[in-house]
């Protein structure tokens, strides 16, 4: 009975931590409300630097600041209202890195439409763990998050990835635990937050730039 019970506690969290990689997907490349989708975040940042790199590099300032300042996207209440209690300041870090990553991947001259792409931007939230995750769906890649730009995973494999994908955000919910630290001092409190998130969103940042080269017009017909 209780092989049973956690059989059923798995695959429930399993569903969870998926659900978690699609949310991210609709509101970090999609867009939602005032949140604006990656493509029209690299479209602005192109018209206002030509030179690709410049306008990553505005690209990933704006989002900094954004983790730094916090209480962006937590009005999306659609997004943090999920089966689990995940804390609307990981939830907001997440969407944030997400629309990031698609916003370089467009700039990098990548189609947020194509699967291959958006499971790309999806795995480079994970940095190192990726070569492990793709291992256990299955994945000839390489070890490259390069390698999904062309592929449409079979189905069985794009679930495996995601619930990976989820199961790393659910675990970093323990950067809430930095919370009680500053309540005594809020404002230290704040400013370790602000630091962290800034600090995660950068490495991310660069993890994107090292994983998501430019696309040639060649590869990308």
């Amino acid at each position: 009975m209780d092989g049973r019970t956690d059989v059923g506690q798995d695959a429930e969290q399993g569903g969870v931590a998926a659900e978690i990689v699609e949310r991210l997907v609709d509101v970090g490349i999609d867009g939602l409300g005032p949140f604006h989708a990656a493509q029209a975040v690299a479209d602005a940042a192109r018209r206002q630097h030509p030179d690709v790199e410049q306008a990553i590099d505005a690209v990933v300032g704006r989002h900094v600041g954004l983790a730094a300042v916090g209480g962006f996207v937590t009005g999306l209440g659609g997004f943090v209202t999920l089966p689990v209690a995940l804390p609307a300041n990981v939830a907001e870090f997440f969407a944030v890195a997400t629309r990031m990553v698609g916003a370089v991947a467009a700039l990098r001259g990548y189609d947020l439409r194509e699967p291959g792409v958006r499971s790309a931007v999806m795995l480079t939230l994970v940095g190192a763990d990726v070569d492990d995750l793709l291992r256990q769906a299955g994945v000839p890649s390489g070890g490259r998050i390069l390698g999904l730009v062309t592929q449409r995973l079979p189905g069985p494999a794009a679930m495996v990835v995601n619930k990976g994908i989820g199961f790393r955000v659910l675990t970093a919910t323990g950067r809430s635990l930095l919370g009680p630290l500053g309540k005594g001092v809020p404002v230290v409190g704040g400013a370790i937050g602000a630091g962290l998130d800034a600090y995660l969103l950068r490495r991310i940042a660069e993890n994107a730039r090292r994983e998501l080269p430019a696309r040639s017009s060649s590869s990308a017909g």
